[in-house]
This record gives structure tokens, C-alpha cells and sequence, in this order.
């Protein structure tokens, strides 16, 4: 265990004998994301670094407090990527606050999730115990999976400290196409290609544009192309319009207006909630700008097929996370016991009463 990990647990541990929360934090830049944060920071950008990287086993280890950024320029040096396209809402995000949070960028639907990169973890529980799950190569995990329960756990269950991901090769070659089309269209021509040997890679419906990205090797794309057809986008205003989505510094994101995110069946048809909507990942995540209230926003996801979260938007105090069934929130309780039996690691951050 080196110092920084040292230090981290020694934290841990006087906390817990105090009963003193914390508030687990590496460049800050998902705070508005969750739960309210409160507790005592803890600051984890003092364990940083790339441990490993064998770009011939496309796996990247690294510690939770290295900068986001600092990876992707290491695998870009190598014409790889994080594949799941994370967000890094501000320029001090961590690799640890990525898989924290367990956010996905636009081309989600096509690669996967965070969840499905993470090879292994070492983590501190709420004893400040060091632990290690998972490993550093494509198959090491026989049984349940708890490096990927970390994930998307947003700290509640322990503080990372290292993590390995698997990475992929970037596309050699992409295109972006755009055509005006209603919304019950643009969803069926999205589920539609979903169905197909097609290199889509992204799509995102707004203000009566679809917009597809093609992402595969030269050949393919310029064919996927033909066959969807739409106008194309020049290379740097497509780079512009997709990072804009990934980081929400589109103009349509800016708005002071609550901002929910629904996970919902990709067919479902468009939903019927007042506001401005925006489709992603061939429609099964539904970004809804809306005053509407609470249980009409969840209804609506709910009879889709899927849940809502409040994403961005003030009222965060009655929760922002989709209410659980009492047997899997049940299951949630036993997990947090389990590994924060004192309940100080990021109190409140995933449900009030955890």
C-alpha cells in the first residue's frame, strides 16, 4: 500500500470511528450529479497516475485520481479509446469519478457502457480496508462481478483507488449524416438500422434533425452512408456537435430548465411529457427539458418501459434516482451495510436513506 493509499485509509478508518461522513472527491466535476454531496471532502486526486498500459492487450490500469484527459491522450498516442465516449462535464474529471458515476457518452448504444469496460478495481471500504476485485485482463471473473457494482456506485460502497479498462482501437474512418425528418420517424429509421450490419456508431434526434454517426473502416462507412443517405457534416462540425452532446455544451443543454434523463425501450414512442425532448442511442435515452412535475416525468418513463433520473435541476433533496421496489432498495441496504457498515462513504449521494 503506497502513501497516498495509506493516507486515504487512515481517513477512512478515523471517520468511521467517528461516525463522520465524507464526501469522496476527485476533480469535482460530477458534483451536480446525484445526490447532494456532504460530509468532510476527501480529496483523491493525490493517488493519480497510469500504471499500466500494454496497448498490444488493450487494457489500461490506472489510479482513480489521474486525470480522465491524461488517459485518452495516452491511448490516443496509439490510435485507441475508452469506447464508451466518457463525459467529462469540466476539464478536472477523473478516471475514478468516471466509473463513480458510470456515465456513457454517445456512442453507448453501439460499444457499451462503463460498466461493460471494467476489468477490475481496488477499492477502500468503509473500514478502510484495502480490497481488490476483478483483474487486469478480458476474462478474470468467475461469480458475481463486484468491480463492476462499483460502478455507477457514485462512492457509496468504497473509494476506488485503481482501475483497469479494457480499451478498443479507434475507427480508422467516420462520417456524420443529418436529414430533418419528424420524431415517430426518426424513431423508426434508428430502430430500424439497429436491425441492420450497419457501422453506426451515434445518433442523436433534436428540434426536427436526425443526426447518425458511421464509425468502421472506409469502405464500410462510405457505404453505410449511401444506404442511410441525409447531407453530410464536415468532419469539424461534426467533432463539434458530437462533443457538444458528450459534454452537454450544446446550446440545447444551457437551458435553466430541470433536465431529466429517461432510460427507456428504444420503440417506445415519443413521450408525452410538456418540453423540450432530445433522443439518443437509437432512442433509448430520452433527455426531456421540462417543469413538469415529478411523478408525471416518472409515470411517463415507467409506462415506456424505463426510469427517469433528475440530471441536472434544482429539488435534489427528494431524490434523483428512480424509486426502488422494496426488495431490490432491500438489496441495496444489505450491500451498503456490507461494505460501509458506519454509512460514511458519500451518504445520500445514490438514495436519501443510504
Amino acid at each position: 500500500m503506497d502513501r497516498a493509499v495509506r493516507h486515504l485509509s487512515e481517513a477512512i478508518r478515523k471517520a468511521a470511528a467517528r461516525r463522520r461522513p465524507l464526501r469522496i472527491r476527485g476533480g469535482g466535476s460530477k458534483d451536480f450529479y446525484g445526490g447532494e454531496p456532504r460530509g468532510e471532502p476527501l480529496d483523491v486526486t493525490v493517488h493519480r497516475g497510469i500504471v499500466a498500459y500494454e496497448p498490444t492487450e488493450l487494457v489500461i490500469t490506472a489510479r482513480a485520481g489521474t486525470a480522465l484527459a491524461e488517459i485518452e491522450a495516452a491511448l490516443a498516442g496509439h490510435h485507441q479509446m475508452l469506447a464508451f465516449e466518457p463525459p467529462h462535464f469540466g476539464v478536472a474529471a477523473t478516471l475514478g469519478g468516471c466509473v463513480a458515476a458510470g456515465l456513457s457518452g454517445p456512442r453507448r448504444a453501439a460499444a457499451g457502457s462503463v460498466r461493460d469496460f471494467v476489468l477490475g478495481v481496488r477499492v477502500l471500504d468503509g473500514n478502510g480496508t484495502a480490497l481488490r476485485f476483478g483483474g487486469e485482463v478480458m476474462k478474470n471473473v468467475a461469480g458475481f462481478d463486484i468491480s463492476r457494482l462499483m460502478t455507477g456506485a457514485l462512492g457509496t460502497l468504497g473509494l476506488l483507488t485503481e482501475v483497469s479498462l479494457k480499451v478498443l482501437p479507434a475507427p480508422p474512418a467516420e462520417a456524420t449524416l443529418r436529414r430533418a425528418c419528424p420524431p415517430a420517424d426518426a424513431l423508426a429509421l434508428m430502430n430500424d438500422w439497429a436491425g441492420k450490419p450497419l457501422p453506426v456508431s451515434a445518433t442523436v434526434f433534436r428540434d426536427g434533425e436526425l443526426t447518425v454517426r458511421l464509425s468502421g473502416a472506409g469502405p464500410a462507412v462510405a457505404a453505410a452512408a449511401r444506404t442511410i443517405g441525409g447531407t453530410l457534416v464536415d468532419a469539424a462540425d461534426a467533432e463539434r456537435f458530437w462533443s457538444g452532446m458528450r459534454e452537454q455544451t450544446d446550446d440545447w443543454f444551457r437551458a435553466d430548465t430541470p433536465l431529466w434523463r429517461l432510460s427507456v425501450r428504444s420503440s417506445a414512442p415519443p413521450l408525452p411529457i410538456d418540453g423540450e425532448h432530445l433522443l439518443e442511442w437509437g432512442g433509448a435515452q430520452r433527455w426531456v427539458r421540462t417543469t413538469a412535475d415529478t411523478a408525471v416525468v416518472r409515470h411517463a418513463a415507467r409506462s415506456a418501459g424505463g426510469h427517469a433520473t433528475l440530471f441536472r435541476g434544482a429539488g435534489r433533496a427528494a431524490g434523483v434516482f428512480h424509486p426502488l421496489p422494496a426488495p431490490l432498495m432491500a438489496l441495496h441496504r444489505r450491500l451498503k451495510h456490507a461494505f460501509d457498515p458506519a454509512g460514511i462513504l458519500n451518504p445520500g449521494r445514490l438514495y436519501p436513506d443510504l
